[in-house]
């Protein structure tokens, strides 16, 4: 008897309840709600990220109700089973935003297991934060079965129109003595209305607009408030989606193609979006096979302008790109310039520029998105740096209202608690570069975000006359002259180990370099009386975090060893 299922659709679920050597597992699942007629359906998964944790997550507990339905109501059986998230916004500057990153290994790893472990022919993952994004992409990448990602979707405005980063830099103005506590606290209890991810083109918005770009997410997914109807029937229309994958046995390696990936990076660059998606792209690609480095943002990016006037560098915020249209205006418009790939598959089976085929331009009146031939860089802001101080790169988020060229004296820290407190009590002063060491992958370990200190910097008036470089890397929000991503990191001997104070250091995103002024006999000598610190962490998931991970410049990712 052959063990391939009647319906090709049920690939992996046959295998778990068809037959009479499968009543107990039947029996297991009659508990949870399925009725002999399940038995017969293509199972799909619905992975969500909801949690009270963060106000990211804090609605997609409904939202993946929305999608069961929706593969229910086109013949399949939906099952809801929930993975992880942490909040970036709320352990920023703690001890615990080390686990951020690692987060994202830890729900791929979840929902590849519960996924591989249950049988489920398709999947639905639902995320809204930032590194539960990626994520999903990479756990659904590696099980390659049918699937569709679906956005949280954007929060909306707080008074005054601001968010997160508003509170971060009114905490810089505070220590500075702009505004008093009551000010603060203001700011505090109304910045953040309500369920939703961060609301500029931070990570979080950014990596919806990629992986719609990517074709993962159905069209229009990425630019939708997370509290609307047009999100409930994202959700819908994903459930009944992954049923026509199935049909189709269309998989998500038909999908993350390189053009795909070359199509993600593309809009990224267009929208100014967030110096995590070099990480993140990275990380997804290598999950699925594609080879993808450091030098295409460069070769993208010499022909891509920015246009989209977007926080944190710019003035409007993701619901107000919603209201005109969201990005599939402009991707169309990218695609008719020839910028994009419009032959590339997507989760709807058919290609992006079939997608995008009658998608309306934005409004005559509006101001978010710039014309291509009056952009507001005119090439990309992600910019790769090489130099002595970074022989492996580095990623700088540089818009050019900071200028393009920085140089000035190192101030060292070896942990961003260190470089935190001398930035509050005025150590930090104009001219000076902050090196914040010992906060890469392995060295942090979990290569946390800078988006404390950068904040604090721009608080205190300071963002066009210090610059900050790190092996760590910096939240979708942050600005001003940061780099970010030193590879090789300095718990691995990086040259970023051997800076010392009161070294010149030169950033030039025109050249593209990073370099301290030191001899290659200097550096030499201090590489010869530098010692590895000890790791911080021994034992628990940080420390095998630490021993598995890779290089930032191939995307941090625990599961590649090759």
């Amino acid at each position: 008897m052959s063990d391939t299922p009647k319906d090709p659709r049920r690939r992996h679920s046959a295998k778990v309840v068809d037959g009479p050597g499968k009543a107990a597992s039947r029996a297991m699942l009659r508990a949870v709600g399925f009725r002999d007629e399940d038995f017969a359906k293509p199972q799909v998964g619905i992975a969500s990220t909801w949690s009270m944790v963060t106000p990211c997550n804090s609605h997609i507990g409904e939202l993946a109700e929305h999608a069961r339905d929706g593969a229910d109501a086109a013949g399949g059986k939906g099952v809801i089973f929930n993975t992880i998230t942490i909040s970036d916004g709320i352990a920023n500057g703690t001890e615990g935003m080390k686990y951020s990153l690692v987060s994202r290994e830890v729900i791929a790893d979840s929902i590849e297991t519960v996924a591989g472990c249950e049988g489920f022919d398709g999947l639905v993952a639902i995320g809204g934060c930032d590194k539960n994004m990626p994520g999903c992409l990479m756990g659904l990448a590696r099980l390659n079965r049918p699937s569709v990602f679906v956005y949280g979707g954007t929060i909306l405005p707080g008074k005054g129109h601001t968010d997160i980063v508003s509170v971060f830099e009114a905490m810089g103005a505070h220590s500075r003595g702009d505004i008093d506590l009551i000010e603060l606290k203001q700011i505090e209890e109304t910045a953040i209305p309500g369920p939703g991810s961060c609301g500029g083109m931070y990570t979080a918005n950014t990596m919806a607009s990629a992986i719609e770009a990517l074709g993962m997410s159905l069209p229009g997914s990425s630019a939708q408030n997370a509290v609307s109807s047009d999100k409930r029937a994202d959700c819908e229309a994903a459930g009944a989606a992954v049923l026509e994958l199935l049909e189709r046995d269309l998989k998500p390696s038909d999908i993350m193609t390189r053009e795909a990936f070359e199509n993600a990076i593309t809009v990224v660059i267009a929208l100014g979006g967030s110096t995590n998606a070099v990480l993140h792209l990275i990380g997804m690609a290598r999950t699925i096979g594609v080879e993808l480095s450091l030098e295409d943002f460069t070769r993208i990016g010499r022909r891509v302008p920015v246009v989209a006037d977007l926080r944190p560098s710019g003035h409007y915020m993701m619901s107000e790109l919603v209201a005109i249209g969201g990005i599939q205006p402009l991707m169309k418009t990218l695609l008719d310039a020839g910028l994009l790939h419009g032959d590339c598959l997507t989760v709807t089976g058919k290609t992006l520029a079939e997608n995008l085929a009658s998608v309306a331009p934005y409004p005559d009146d509006q101001k978010i998105i710039a014309a291509l031939d009056s952009p507001l860089k005119a090439e990309s802001h992600l910019r790769i740096l090489h130099g002595n101080l970074a022989p492996e790169g580095a990623v700088a988020k540089i818009t050019g209202k900071e200028g393009t060229r920085f140089s000035g004296t190192a101030r060292v820290f070896g942990s961003e608690e260190e470089a935190q407190a001398r930035i509050n009590d005025g150590t930090v002063v104009a001219g000076d570069v902050v090196v914040i060491r010992y906060e890469g992958p392995r060295g942090g370990p979990g290569m946390r975000e800078m988006l404390t200190p950068t904040s604090a910097i721009m608080g205190r008036g300071l963002g066009s006359e210090v610059a900050l470089i790190t092996d760590g890397r910096f939240s979708g929000g942050s600005h001003g002259f940061v780099v970010g991503h030193v590879t090789p990191e300095a718990f691995d001997g990086g040259p970023l180990a051997l800076v010392e104070d009161g070294d010149v250091i030169t950033i030039d995103a025109e050249a593209d370099t990073i370099e301290v002024d030191l001899s290659d006999e200097e550096l030499m000598r201090r590489r010869a009386a530098w010692q590895q610190p000890a790791p911080r962490y021994t034992r628990g998931v940080l420390a095998k975090y630490a021993r598995t991970v890779s290089s930032a410049s191939t995307g941090a990712v625990t599961d590649a060893f090759d």
